[in-house]
């Protein structure tokens, strides 16, 4: 069996560590897999650092038809038994109608929770042989825009826990960002767009600090939104609590030092930060919205809030810094359910599964076809 993948994210968030995942996972199976790749992106870096084989090629968005053509091209040379299409910039309307095109069937890992209007569900999800849900929340987002329920596959992110797992370097950790000893430290990784919900976080910040007034507080990442982050945190004169490190290589190494890992986010198709905080043995509060609660049990592996409810975020961030005991049982719960419930091996295995099926159906039509 031999897939094309594509990935047209620049940065090497969650959903492009999926990919690397998928692929390595594939080729230990014996599947053989190519990488189409913006070149010097950060998928294309870590791929070749992982030995994976790659086509460079760039792309300027949604609307670069000259990027359609081009893999097009690498599709007729290739010849792959099917396209695996994982990201939407381009991937997903360009990558599906080159593999159309290209008379390749197409599986579209979607990711994001976020509807899209019925007239475009239905024109753009007929270029799909399967479409990979990464969370029955996504499912159901996609059933309700008119995509065929026996066309959708749910198959969850998965994480290698072993980077995540620690144990943390306290020393080297609070040198790295200043942290004075044993002050309570609360964090927050996520990109700063208005869907992750630094807003929600900022409002409960002032009742966290009245409980604890030491802590600090880091919010990892980058995006548009970060300036503005910045002023808000100046005018409450918390510059020297609440750092902005920026996006971090090294946030395995410092994911297990925090106390709590906060993600207030209104959208969410399951959140990968929270597997990691998970492995990590890092409680967490986050709101129950998108796939959030496919990954936390309530009560259990961490706190579910409603979205907006920034006096619970306080709240619960408040219980789980007053009592650590609870804290750590329930990082406990969160890395066994992690290791059983979103490992590599079964999101490598459902998504063979999902081009297995395909293939086959792609074959039965063929035979039928013969007879005929």
């Amino acid at each position: 069996m031999k897939i094309v993948h594509l990935e047209t994210g620049r940065h090497l968030y969650g959903g492009a560590l999926q990919v690397l995942l998928l692929i390595e996972g594939l080729r230990v199976r014996g599947v053989d897999g190519l990488l189409v790749v913006p070149p010097g992106s950060g998928p294309a870096r870590a791929a070749e650092e992982a030995g994976l084989k790659i086509r460079p090629v760039p792309i300027r968005g949604e609307a670069d038809l000259l990027f359609g053509l081009r893999f097009l091209r690498i599709l007729r040379e290739e010849r792959p038994d099917l396209v695996h299409l994982h990201s939407r910039r381009g991937a997903d309307t360009l990558g599906g109608l080159a593999a159309w095109w290209s008379g390749i069937p197409a599986v579209l890992s979607r990711r994001v929770d976020n509807p899209e209007p019925a007239w475009l569900a239905g024109i753009k999800y007929r270029l799909f042989a399967r479409v990979v849900a990464i969370s029955g929340a996504i499912r159901t987002v996609l059933a309700e825009r008119g995509v065929p329920a026996d066309k959708i596959r749910v198959v969850h992110s998965a994480l290698d826990p072993l980077p995540w797992e620690g144990p943390c370097r306290r020393e080297k950790f609070r040198a790295a960002f200043g942290i004075p000893p044993n002050v309570p430290v609360v964090g927050m990784a996520a990109q700063f767009i208005p869907r992750k919900g630094h807003d929600v976080l900022l409002r409960a910040l002032p009742a966290v600090f009245a409980r604890h007034p030491d802590t600090r507080v880091l919010l990892f990442g980058q995006g548009p939104l970060q300036d503005r982050v910045a002023e808000r945190i100046r005018q409450a004169g918390w510059q020297d609590q609440v750092l902005l490190p920026g996006y971090r290589d090294d946030l395995p190494e410092s994911l297990p030092c925090l106390d709590v890992l906060v993600h207030p986010a209104t959208r969410e198709g399951l959140g990968i930060i929270l597997l990691q905080a998970a492995a990590a043995r890092v409680p967490v509060v986050a709101t129950a919205v998108g796939g959030i609660p496919e990954v936390v049990e309530h009560g259990e592996t961490g706190f579910l809030i409603p979205p907006g409810d920034f006096q619970a975020l306080a709240e619960r961030t408040v219980f789980l810094l007053d009592h650590p005991e609870e804290a750590r049982r329930l990082g406990e719960r969160a890395r066994r359910r992690v290791e059983s419930e979103f490992s590599v091996d079964r999101m490598v295995e459902g998504n063979l599964a999902v081009y297995r099926e395909v293939l086959g159906q792609e074959n039965q039509g063929a035979r039928r076809r013969t007879a005929r």
